[in-house]
């Protein structure tokens, strides 16, 4: 009774969050991101869908075809941007099983009600040898630091959010069918700036990076169906 979802709390903020990517912080860390995703993502073969698709910020700038978004005011946004857009959630996908060659879920992993769920969902709509590519915000960095003191103190959106750290990611990936095979780290300077200059991403993890981009590949399943995962 009066429980919201995350996703809730970005379709009362939809314009406002999307608003941020305009900003001269936001196009800065945007162009970050994005080129620490592209070359994990376009490694597999098209099509692409992005679960979690916000407002099709990423999907647009990364050439993904498909979305899937449960806020409908940012679906709708993500749909102005010739996103193929689906509301669903991540722990249900509305696409037959195999049909993608890469999925990506940036960010939205920590808003997840069951991201287990939601990572066992995207390897059931991959093709074989497909590949999951996700981007992240890692607990022990200094950013997730940041946001969480942020939702603490009753950011609408950070307050929601969940911050996971690079083994348990690991650990959810394996045991969903995943073989985590490349990542690449970016924005190193400190957050709350109000100047940002352009990082080249650097290929491998690394704890002080603000983002991280995981790049998985589908792989057999070993774990007997009703896994639970390590963390909370």
């Amino acid at each position: 009774m009066g429980f919201t979802m995350p996703y809730d709390v970005f379709d009362g903020h939809a314009i406002e969050y999307d608003a941020w990517y305009d900003t001269e912080v936001g196009k800065a860390i945007f162009a970050m991101e994005v080129d620490c995703l592209e070359p994990l993502l376009h490694k597999y073969d098209r099509p692409y869908v992005e679960v979690g698709a916000g407002s099709g910020r990423f999907a647009r700038a990364l050439g993904i075809e498909y979305g899937v978004e449960p806020a409908l005011s940012l679906a709708n946004i993500a749909r102005n941007r010739d996103i193929k857009i689906s509301v669903a959630v991540a722990e249900k996908l509305p696409f037959p099983d195999s049909i993608f060659g890469g999925v990506l879920i940036a960010f939205a992993l920590c808003f997840l009600d069951n991201p287990q769920k939601a990572l066992q969902e995207s390897w059931r709509v991959l093709r074989p040898e497909g590949g999951l590519v996700l981007g992240l915000i890692l607990r022990d960095s200094p950013w997730a630091e940041f946001y969480t003191k942020k939702g603490k103190e009753g950011h609408p959106i950070y307050s929601k959010a969940r911050f996971f750290s690079k083994d348990e990611v690991e650990d959810s990936l394996k045991h969903s069918g995943f073989k985590v095979l490349e990542y690449s780290s970016t924005l190193y300077q400190p957050p709350g700036q109000r100047i940002y200059q352009y990082e080249t991403p650097f290929p491998g993890y690394n704890q002080s990076a603000g983002f991280v981009a995981v790049k998985s590949q589908k792989q057999k399943i070993q774990e007997p169906p009703g896994y639970i995962p390590s963390y909370p």
